[in-house]
């Protein structure tokens, strides 16, 4: 089945809305100066900056995405921000279940599925991260442990275009070190496996990102493998010339 090619870039806590709104500028006059350009773009600020990018971005070719959200539609919450809200600022997708969340906030998979579910609620697509730690790799228990994230949590409800998956091994996050090709085949495979076994024949539909130590001198040949249907970038995203590259390589462009 074909999947159109994704490439998200996460913010993270970087940023102020001075550069935010010159970055998608950059990145805006260059998808618009590539007009056969055929994969999905994806920016997701701070919070923060959500209404000032999404103002800037809204009918445009780039889309907007959040980096969480809470999994209730409202309520006694103090700072958190619900699906519905980042949606009434032009949001489509949302990250739920990073590795630096599911670490420093200790989120489970229950959560993580409920934060999901909190996001088809509202109409938006959900990119469910997962991922394993240097130790449970060295351990042989790699596979095992991504897959019981997988299965925990995907959302009800879930469809191909309500539904992402984001492999970052939790080790190759902004660490400069990078996971051979062979073992980022076997993960995807495993992912497309477990969802097959969850979602029947929707699974083959449903797109599944590379994501850890991305840049533009490795994102082709990621790209170019099976079952990995784009990347979701982290510090290169941040760049609107190392963004684009990344970019291209999906189309098999040179930058």
């Amino acid at each position: 089945m074909a999947r159109r090619k994704l490439i998200a870039g996460n913010w993270k806590m970087n940023g102020h809305r001075a550069e935010a709104v010159a970055l998608v500028d950059a990145l805006l006059d260059k998808r618009r100066a590539t007009p056969d350009f055929s994969a999905e773009l994806l920016v997701c600020p701070p919070a923060t900056m959500l209404d000032r990018i999404g103002q800037h971005l809204a009918g445009g070719p780039i889309e907007l995405g959040a980096q969480d959200c809470h999994p209730e539609p409202s309520g006694a919450f103090t700072g958190d921000y619900s699906a519905a809200m980042v949606k009434d600022l032009g949001v489509s997708h949302i990250i739920v279940g990073h590795s630096e969340r599911r670490s420093g906030h200790r989120e489970s998979n229950e959560l993580v599925r409920a934060k999901a579910e909190a996001a088809l609620a509202q109409g938006l697509t959900a990119i469910v991260c997962v991922g394993e730690s240097e130790p449970e790799r060295q351990a042989g228990k790699a596979i095992s442990v991504v897959c019981a994230q997988v299965s925990g949590s995907l959302p009800k409800g879930a469809a191909p275009d309500t539904l992402i998956i984001a492999y970052e091994p939790i080790w190759a996050v902004g660490s400069g070190r990078i996971p051979t090709q062979d073992e980022v085949v076997e993960m995807h495979s495993a992912i497309r496996r477990c969802l097959r076994n969850a979602l029947g024949s929707h699974a083959d539909g449903v797109r599944i990102l590379y994501g850890g130590s991305v840049k533009p001198c490795n994102a082709h040949d990621f790209l170019e493998l099976p079952d990995v249907d784009g990347c979701l970038v982290g510090g290169a995203s941040l760049k609107a010339d190392e963004f684009w590259a990344i970019a291209l390589a999906s189309q098999g462009l040179p930058a």
